[in-house]
């Protein structure tokens, strides 16, 4: 739907949305003929809750397509991912709270180890401790260039923010991390003669950062990814008339959450549980909640099936919490899939729950790949989701006489 037509339908309502994602859900058999991870998972919550839902599979951006987390995330925040297309650098600034201006250009850094042929032998620099990281980053402050501002802030381990701020910056610029251990990091190159001179400017950079931080073993060199400019993107209070909120606890989903014009709520914690005792916290104060999960999609990546299951399950213990606060709307799905089989994202479309008293329940009492499969929603564009959400919120009004 076109959004100058959306926003024509918005109306108030008195209605609450939750939105619960748990980042690369989806998987695959862990043997031929067997279960996913969400199936052989025992979550007695999402079960019962998907008897009186409608179920069905959402794709990212297409048949056929794995999407990163940032994309996946716009398409169910109900944004073509196509359309509005953002690297993770900018994601990752927004989401270590920097404000990005119009014309800067951001991008996500690691700190790496070389060898003394100048191969990288670790990319993370064996997940450097964030307080060694925080002092790094004091090091890689003093690098100046003429004409330009360098703002740099840690993240978490191994990863931080880097931002270059001045005029005539393009953002069209290739990474320096070759993502591979064994070979040495690449210069950045630019395709357009304001990236071509950003690409200078990165590459500097880079080789004033390897002399200051040549004795600083395991973290004596840096690489740079996901170069990028901040997209404009409707936000959600103009889009949806929504007071959205956040909850996460990485980086990442901040800022995608910030770009579309979420308040990111404090989590006293970096646990699940405190995650659900903010949303219980700022219970009064919003209509649309987006709580994120991530550990579903980091034991994918790492082939670990047994923990997978796990988090699914710990996090159906805590669903009861989320229930109790009666929301009038519940969401459950994921960004992408994650099949701990494949130790990455995957096309494959990921399983989708809406629960509401206005939903025509599809009475299938499992929450899983193939129980999703049968539901009523089919296959559809994860950007639907939010349209479907907000019909059953009664936040839209009919279309036409």
């Amino acid at each position: 739907m076109n959004f100058t037509q959306l926003k024509k339908l918005i109306i108030h309502a008195d209605t609450k949305i939750v939105m619960l994602i748990m980042d690369g859900l989806g998987g695959l058999p862990i043997e031929i003929g067997g279960k996913t991870e969400l199936e052989t998972a025992n979550t007695p919550t999402m079960d019962a809750l998907a008897e009186h839902s409608a179920l069905g599979l959402s794709s990212p951006a297409g048949p056929g397509i794995a999407v990163g987390s940032g994309p996946g995330h716009l398409a169910v925040f109900g944004f073509d991912p196509f359309e509005y297309e953002i690297g993770r650098g900018a994601l990752e600034v927004l989401g270590v709270d920097i404000d990005l201006l119009p014309g800067d250009v951001a991008a996500r850094g690691n700190f790496c180890t070389i060898n003394e042929r100048g191969n990288i032998t670790d990319r993370r620099a064996g997940r450097l401790a964030t307080t060694e990281a925080f002092e790094l980053v004091k090091i890689l402050g003093e690098i100046k260039l003429n004409g330009v501002e360098f703002i740099i802030k840690p993240i978490k381990e191994h990863r931080f923010a880097f931002v270059i701020r001045g005029k005539g910056l393009g953002s069209d610029l290739r990474d320096t991390d070759p993502l591979l251990n064994g070979i040495a990091p690449m210069q950045t190159a630019g395709l357009d003669d304001a990236s071509k001179r950003t690409a200078s400017i990165v590459n500097q950079f880079v080789n004033k950062a390897k002399f200051l931080l040549a004795g600083k073993y395991p973290a004596n060199m840096i690489l740079l990814r996901g170069f990028d400019r901040l997209p404009e993107v409707p936000q959600y209070k103009d889009l949806f008339g929504l007071n959205a909120a956040a909850i996460a606890v990485n980086g990442m989903y901040k800022g995608v959450s910030r770009l579309v014009g979420m308040s990111v709520l404090p989590v006293e914690g970096i646990t699940m549980e405190d995650e659900f005792a903010a949303l219980e916290k700022n219970w009064k104060d919003y209509d649309f909640f987006y709580l994120h999960i991530k550990q579903t999609d980091t034991h994918g990546e790492d082939g670990d099936v047994l923990k997978k299951i796990k988090v699914i399950e710990d996090v159906d213990t805590l669903i009861p919490r989320l229930i109790a606060l009666n929301p009038d709307v519940i969401i459950i799905t994921g960004d992408h899939s994650s099949p701990a089989c494949m130790k990455s994202h995957s096309w494959h479309p990921v399983p989708l729950l809406i629960y509401s008293k206005n939903v025509r329940e599809d009475g299938i009492k499992e929450f899983g790949e193939r129980a999703c499969s049968r539901g009523s929603l089919g296959i559809i564009p994860a950007k639907d989701i939010m349209l479907i959400a907000m019909a059953n919120a009664m936040r839209l009004a009919k279309y036409g006489a």
